[in-house]
């Protein structure tokens, strides 16, 4: 599928498949059946999924000449906090356009972006593509080429990377039945579905985008040449809350859990909707003990530290 795309290497491969027994048995579920794909283990500045996509975004730019990178995202954007990395990695400066206003938070990813030489341009309450857009044309008067990757690195090139992920879980587990992925921008799903079909991929919904499905259908039409039917896809819409950045109490029992189970961390925007998905779907019989389940870890601790409220509420845990 990827064959002759351009394509740089930023992580290390294959991920780890761990067993999480201790999860597994506080979820309802047999020992043997529930499985972490680790792909916050990845070997680029904090890890995540973030990385299997730029893996094709930044091959793609750096083939055209690119000479900076220009994305857009949320305060606390994992995707920005790694293409700022991969821009490092590779040579070619990096503009992050990011919604809202500086001094709003200052710590998480945003300390990272810093940290790894990122330019900031705050877009308030503007369009952020549009915003991106017009720094781009302002780069471009100033003789630099830049290169726009899309809101969370999810295009059709990008998801490139999970279909690669979707291969590399059929080595390691033959036999899956199911694999749980958070949905925010949709490349991540799209991927996996791509190769293992959706029947086997449940997807969560983190509020991200008004309409998961359509998102990931689109992506799975560019990225296999065939129009793809929304209807088909599982995504729950069960874990949204408030919306995208609102901590929930299931949210909040999942990063509990996980982490007393497992002693594995996860975010209150993307993992922690992950498990709080799959723990719901035990619960109402969408996932049964008896089959092999994989719940994908596509990373964003360095978040969690940018999230008041999932901080203070970590906090008021202690003994």
């Amino acid at each position: 599928m990827d064959a002759a795309v351009p394509h740089v290497l930023l992580g290390t491969w294959p991920t780890p498949l761990e067993p999480a027994p201790r999860l597994a048995r506080a979820l309802g579920l047999a020992d043997e059946d529930l499985w972490l794909k680790r792909d916050d283990l990845v070997g680029l500045a904090g890890g995540g999924n973030k990385v299997r996509k730029l893996e094709f975004t930044v091959g793609a730019a750096l083939d055209d000449g690119a000479d900076v990178l220009v994305t857009t995202g949320a305060a606390q954007s994992n995707h920005a906090r790694l293409t700022a990395a991969a821009g490092a990695r590779v040579g070619l400066d990096v503009v992050l356009v990011l919604a809202g206003s500086a001094g709003a938070a200052s710590s998480g990813n945003l300390a990272l972006d810093g940290l790894l030489g990122a330019r900031v341009v705050w877009a308030g309450d503007a369009d952020l593509e549009a915003t991106a857009l017009s720094v781009a044309d302002d780069l471009r008067a100033q003789g630099r080429t830049p290169a726009v990757i899309p809101f969370g690195g999810s295009s059709a090139v990008g998801a490139r990377g999970y279909a690669r992920c979707a291969a590399e879980l059929l080595e390691q587990a033959p036999d899956l039945v199911r694999v749980v992925t958070a949905v925010g921008s949709g490349g991540t799903m799209a991927g996996l579905v791509a190769v293992l079909g959706p029947a086997r991929v449940l997807g969560v919904d983190c509020g991200a985008v008004t309409d998961p499905a359509a998102e990931v259908a689109r992506l799975l039409t560019g990225l296999t040449g065939t129009p793809y039917d929304p209807a088909v896809l599982r995504i729950r819409r069960d874990q949204v809350g408030e919306g995208y950045g609102a901590l929930t109490e299931p949210v909040l029992d999942a990063l509990s859990t996980a982490a007393r189970a497992e002693g594995v961390v996860l975010d209150p925007v993307y993992t922690g909707r992950a498990l709080a998905g799959l723990t719901a779907a035990v619960a109402d019989g969408d996932v049964v003990p008896g089959e092999r389940t994989v719940l994908l870890h596509s990373g964003g601790l360095p978040g969690l530290f940018g999230h008041a409220a999932a901080v203070a509420r970590a906090e008021s845990l202690l003994e």
